[in-house]
């Protein structure tokens, strides 16, 4: 049974994780720096204040390391005004569970300023009845709280709730909450695919058609 469903944002709504994955790259080309081989797998572990005194002492920024923080988020919020696009077939997804009136949430890690820009100018903001942060919940998704202040939100119980997710972490979270799980594939997650299909309740390759989900999600 399907009565309430949650979306994570990045790799799951809006094709935005090479903006994550290319950032250092990115911002030392403003900078008249070309960056060095491997430098997305130095800076994804690290925080953005992390990341920062990295690119400085790595790359001779004269900069402190608020001032590159405060550039790099800059880039991401207009990247996200401007660029970051729905991920190919979701719409048909957010119009199937509208007309089915199945209400929807969002759960994600990323800013509300950011998602909120993005959605709201690709026009499906308004599909959510609830939209939750980590950083307003006070939780990352390591734990559920997120997911079951969302359920909450859109009034229905784990169980009847399905969780759409891109990441092991998050979805394996959902699941050991008692969410159904869908895990939807994004590049940036590729080498977790084996894990992914093993723990989702259904897997998606891509997009496809809604009615079919909805039918095998009802079985």
């Amino acid at each position: 049974m399907i009565r309430g469903v949650i979306f994570d944002v990045d790799g799951v709504l809006l094709d935005s994780m090479p903006v994550w994955e290319e950032i250092g790259e990115r911002y030392l080309k403003t900078q008249g720096k070309e960056a060095k081989p491997g430098l997305r797998d130095i800076l994804f572990p690290m925080s953005l204040e992390q990341a920062a005194v990295y690119l400085i002492r790595e790359y001779g920024l004269s900069k402190r390391a608020d001032q590159v923080v405060g550039e790099v988020n800059d880039m991401i919020r207009k990247f996200y005004a401007e660029e970051a696009g729905l991920k190919n077939g979701v719409r048909s997804y957010l119009e199937q569970f509208q007309k089915e009136q199945i209400p929807m949430a969002i759960a994600t890690s990323s800013g509300r300023e950011n998602v909120s820009a993005a959605l709201g100018r690709l026009s499906v903001l308004e599909c959510f009845q609830a939209l939750l942060t980590c950083s307003e919940v006070g939780s990352g998704k390591d734990r559920p709280k997120i997911y079951l202040e969302a359920a909450r939100a859109i009034g229905t119980r784990p169980e009847e709730t399905w969780v759409f997710e891109d990441t092991c972490h998050a979805l394996l979270t959902a699941k050991r909450a008692g969410f159904r799980t869908v895990a939807v594939y994004d590049r940036a997650s590729r080498k977790d695919l084996d894990t992914l299909k093993a723990n989702a309740d259904v897997f998606l390759p891509e997009y496809g058609d809604a009615r079919l989900f909805l039918k095998r999600a009802s079985e």
